[in-house]
């Protein structure tokens, strides 16, 4: 798997620091300065980057720090141009609209929800494809994603995880004499870990790459993996009891049973009465912050019911500044947390055993990209 390696962008900053390369040092950081202080406007703002790293190439190839460098070395001059520029304007490149940012949320909590019921045979993806080893090692690329603020680091976790999807499906037509359904086999298995893996901002992250990624270097498999993820998540956004081999019935009591489950960590007001109740216990002494916090939650836990930021009274506090009393409180409140759990947990697996008809059988793969006319869903990567 390719990695995230730092060698061309430490070679563009020893570049930088070349006397020489005054003139460009000066252009970068001058760009970077106005860009900054721009009103966000995403389409504008990625076709002004664009515009600049090509006008930044052109200076690099002229420039007599770069004279006899051969291709592959201003390659790795302009990605080290990349790297710089967009991690220095990541806070004000990425997800910098409020629809970015609900669009987000909203599609991290669909799939909170899809993965407490939805498997393989939901997306009709056939028994020979599903290997968890292979799976778990695609995920795990997949959540990597946010630990990276420059385009082509983001995009090479895509890659990465999509790349084990593509070794799985040609082990798979080789050791299991499974005839390869391109598409068909790839995206439903993409579709399946993308759920699992649950990637943080995941809309951003696809957008920040199509807007900020050099388009000379989105092209090919990296168009092709980026794109199968961007017709997975609209896959996802869009999903209902029609898009899978699931019964509608069974589809909407799945999801209502784990919306429940998903507010199971919220403190109801028998909770907080046990706070209260553990705090009449001997104390040796909270600190004064501590002591300023429970004091609030005793007094007003009506109101604070109502308050969605102080759901958890100890979200805030630093070791060093829980005492003994604390840690029985805490015990208590993960006691009451995982019997209610464990009961919602009962409760869905009930409502799964109480089914008295079968889902119909799979209707084919292809079903996952047509919608119920037949017509073929859109995969083109489009602008978010």
């Amino acid at each position: 798997m390719e990695t995230t390696h730092s060698l061309p962008f430490d070679s563009f900053l020893d570049k930088m620091r070349n006397p020489a390369s005054l003139d460009l040092v000066r252009s970068i950081k001058s760009f970077i300065v106005s860009f900054s202080f721009n009103a966000g406007n995403p389409e504008n703002d990625g076709k002004r980057i664009q515009d600049f790293f090509l006008t930044t190439e052109a200076a690099i190839r002229d420039h007599p720090l770069w004279a006899g460098s051969t291709d592959e070395e201003i390659d790795n001059a302009l990605e080290g141009l990349e790297k710089y520029v967009m991690t220095k304007l990541h806070s004000r490149t990425f997800a910098s609209s409020a629809e970015d940012i609900k669009m987000d949320r909203e599609i991290s909590e669909k799939i909170c929800l899809l993965q407490t019921f939805l498997r393989p045979e939901h997306l009709d993806i056939p028994v020979v494809l599903q290997n968890e080893a292979s799976w778990l090692l695609a995920e795990k690329e997949l959540k990597k994603i946010n630990a990276f603020k420059a385009p082509r680091e983001k995009l090479l976790c895509i890659m990465n995880c999509c790349r084990v999807i593509n070794n799985l499906l040609l082990n798979a037509s080789i050791s299991e004499d499974h005839v390869p359904g391109g598409a068909d086999d790839f995206l439903p298995v993409l579709i399946y870990v993308t759920i699992k893996a649950n990637p943080p901002q995941l809309h951003s992250n696809l957008k920040f790459i199509q807007l900020y990624r050099r388009q000379s270097k989105l092209i090919s498999e990296a168009a092709y993996y980026h794109t199968n993820l961007v017709s997975a998540k609209s896959f996802i956004v869009d999903l209902n009891a029609k898009s899978l081999s699931i019964e509608e019935t069974e589809f909407e009591e799945s999801m209502q049973a784990a919306r429940l489950v998903n507010r199971v960590p919220q403190i109801t007001s028998p909770t907080i009465d046990k706070i209260s109740t553990f705090g009449k216990q001997t104390d040796p002494g909270p600190s004064t912050e501590m002591h300023k916090r429970k004091t609030n939650i005793n007094d007003h836990h009506i109101a604070i019911l109502g308050s969605a930021g102080s759901n958890y009274p100890y979200m805030e506090a630093e070791a060093g500044e829980l005492t003994v009393a604390d840690v029985e409180r805490l015990l208590g409140l993960y006691k009451d947390v995982v019997t209610k759990y464990n009961s919602l947990c009962n409760t869905v697996r009930h409502l799964s055993i109480s089914k008295t008809t079968v889902s119909p059988a799979a209707e084919g793969t292809n079903d996952l990209l047509r919608g119920r006319n037949g017509t073929s869903r859109d995969t083109d990567c489009k602008g978010d």
